[in-house]
C-alpha cells in the first residue's frame, strides 16, 4: 500500500482527536462578538431586520415587489414577481391561454429581454433541441463510472466535466458564453435523470433504463419522458412540471445562487466553474432544499397526529414553532420568505395547479391538509414570534407535494430547481459579463486585536 493511501479510507481515533482539538481552536478563533455587527453597522446576511437585502447591484432581469412606501413608511403588499419587467402572472396567463408550455418562452425572455415571436420561439426551441445530446462516451465515463447518492454533487461534477470536452472553454466572449449556457440549459436535465438512474442501479439494485431526450418535446415533457420507464405522462402532469420550471426560473439577482453567479463571473472565470458554484449554493438546505424539509415535516406530522383533527393540527404547529416537534428547529417549513410578506405570487399560481393534479391522482384530501396548514401557520407564528413583516406560504410549500404527485424521486427535488434556475443563472452571467469592469469585492472590517509575534521556543 502506498504511503499516502488508507486501506479503509477512515481516520484513527487519535487522528480524530487531533482534528477535534484543531476544530475547537479554530471555532474559538472564528467566533465574532455580535456587538461588533451593531458597532460597525454591518447587516448580517446582507439583510436588514425587515428582511430587505442590502443593495449590492443593479439588474434588468427580474424584480420582486413585496413592500411599498406609504406616507414615508414601508408597508407590506401582495407579492409580485416580474421577469424582464413583465408580471409573471401575465406571462403565465399568456401561455396558458394558448394551451402551450411556458418554460422555453420564459428562458428566451430572460436571456434576450423580449418575448419571442412565434417564429423566434420555434427557432429557439429547435436550437435547444440541438443540445439535447451529450459528448461521446460522457454517460459511460462520467455518469456511470462514479454514481453518487447526492444528485447535486453529481450535477456539479457533470458540469465541470464538460470543460475538457469544450473546444474553447475559457473564452468569455458573449457569443461563446451564450453557446455554453444554451448547452447547459439543455443538458442539465439529462445529467440529473441519468445520474439518478445510475445511482438507483448501483446503490439500490434497481433496473437501469435510460431514454434519449426527444427534440419534439418540451423541457418538462422530456424530464418525465426520460425519468419514467414507460415514458408516459398526462397533459396535466407535463403542465404542472412546466409551471414549476417557469416559477423557479429566476428570482432577483440577490438570491444566494444568482448572487454567487455574479460574484464568480466577475472574476473572469469560465462558464462551467461559474455554474458549478451556483449549483453548490443551491444545494444548501437554506436555499434549494427547502421543499424536501416541507415533505419531511408533513410525513412527521401524519405519523404523530390525527391530521383530520384541527386542534391536534394546531397543537402540532405550535410545537413546531416552540422547537418541540419534528427537527426542533422552531420552523414551520414552507411558511415565510426572506423577501415576501403577505404572499408569494409563485405559491398562489402553483397552488391552483397542484390542486388539479391532486384530484387527478386521487389525493385531494392530502392537498386539503396543506391548505389547512397554510391557513393556520401565520396565525400561530404571529402569536409566538415578533414579526417584522407578514408571513405566508412560499413556493416550496407546494412544490415538494407536486413532485410527489408526479412520482419524482426526492433525490431530484433540488436538481429540478437547478434545471429551472439554469435560465436565470445564464441571464445573470451574461449580464455580469456585458457590464464587466470590476471584480466583486465587498469590504470586511477586521475586529481582531493586534498582537506581537512570539518566537517558537517562547510559546506556551
Amino acid at each position: 500500500m502506498a504511503v499516502n493511501e488508507r486501506e479503509d479510507g477512515f481516520l484513527t481515533k487519535d487522528e480524530w482527536m487531533k482534528i477535534g482539538d484543531l476544530t475547537r481552536q479554530c471555532a474559538d478563533a472564528c467566533r465574532i462578538d455580535p456587538k461588533y455587527y451593531e458597532q460597525y453597522d454591518v447587516k448580517k446576511g446582507l439583510r436588514d431586520l425587515d428582511g430587505r437585502g442590502v443593495l449590492a447591484g443593479l439588474t434588468e432581469i427580474s424584480e420582486i415587489r413585496s413592500m411599498e412606501t406609504v406616507d414615508g413608511k414601508l408597508v407590506p403588499v401582495e407579492g409580485e414577481l416580474y421577469y424582464r419587467g413583465i408580471n409573471v402572472n401575465e406571462l403565465v396567463k399568456g401561455f396558458l391561454k394558448d394551451e402551450r408550455a411556458g418554460f422555453e418562452e420564459t428562458t428566451y425572455l430572460l436571456l434576450t429581454g423580449k418575448l419571442p415571436t412565434q417564429r423566434e420561439l420555434k427557432s429557439f426551441s429547435s436550437l435547444l433541441g440541438e443540445f439535447y445530446t451529450l459528448p461521446k462516451n460522457f454517460v459511460r465515463d462520467i455518469i456511470m463510472k462514479s454514481p453518487s447518492s447526492d444528485m447535486m454533487n453529481t450535477l456539479m461534477r457533470c458540469v465541470l466535466s464538460l470543460f475538457p470536452y469544450d473546444p474553447d472553454p475559457n473564452n468569455t466572449s458573449p457569443e461563446n458564453v451564450m453557446r455554453q449556457c444554451l448547452q447547459l440549459i439543455a443538458e442539465v436535465p439529462i445529467f440529473a435523470v441519468y445520474s439518478y438512474a445510475a445511482a438507483n442501479f448501483y446503490n439500490n439494485n434497481d433496473s437501469l433504463v435510460i431514454h434519449r431526450p426527444r427534440t419534439d418535446l418540451t423541457m418538462a415533457e422530456n424530464i418525465l419522458y426520460m425519468l419514467r420507464q414507460d415514458c408516459k405522462y398526462t397533459d396535466l402532469e407535463a403542465r404542472v412540471l412546466d409551471m414549476a420550471l417557469v416559477l423557479h426560473a429566476e428570482h432577483g439577482g440577490g438570491n444566494n445562487s444568482s448572487f454567487t453567479t455574479h460574484v464568480v463571473t466577475s472574476s473572469g472565470t469560465d462558464t462551467y466553474s461559474a455554474i458549478a458554484a451556483a449549483l453548490a449554493s443551491l444545494k444548501g438546505p437554506r436555499h434549494g432544499g427547502a421543499n424536501i424539509r416541507v415533505m419531511q415535516m408533513f410525513d412527521d406530522m401524519k405519523k404523530n397526529i390525527d391530521t383530520r383533527d384541527d386542534k391536534q393540527l394546531a397543537d402540532y404547529l405550535t410545537a413546531l414553532v416552540d422547537g418541540k416537534a419534528f427537527d426542533g428547529a422552531g420552523l414551520i417549513y414552507g411558511i415565510g420568505h426572506a423577501v415576501y410578506s403577505i404572499s408569494d405570487p409563485r405559491a398562489k399560481i402553483f397552488k391552483e395547479f397542484v390542486e388539479k393534479l391532486s384530484y387527478e391522482k386521487g389525493l385531494h384530501e392530502e392537498y386539503e391538509l396543506y391548505r389547512r396548514v397554510e391557513q393556520l401557520a401565520p396565525e400561530i407564528i404571529g402569536k409566538k414570534r415578533k414579526i417584522y413583516k407578514g408571513v405566508s406560504a412560499n413556493v416550496d410549500f407546494y412544490s415538494g407535494f407536486a413532485y410527489r404527485l408526479l412520482n419524482i424521486p426526492v433525490e431530484l427535488y433540488t436538481p429540478i430547481f437547478a434545471i429551472a434556475r439554469m435560465a436565470g443563472w445564464s441571464a445573470h452571467r451574461m449580464e455580469e459579463l456585458v457590464n464587466a469592469g470590476k471584480i466583486i469585492r465587498p469590504a470586511y472590517a477586521s475586529v481582531a486585536e493586534r498582537r506581537n509575534y512570539v518566537p517558537l521556543k517562547e510559546r506556551k
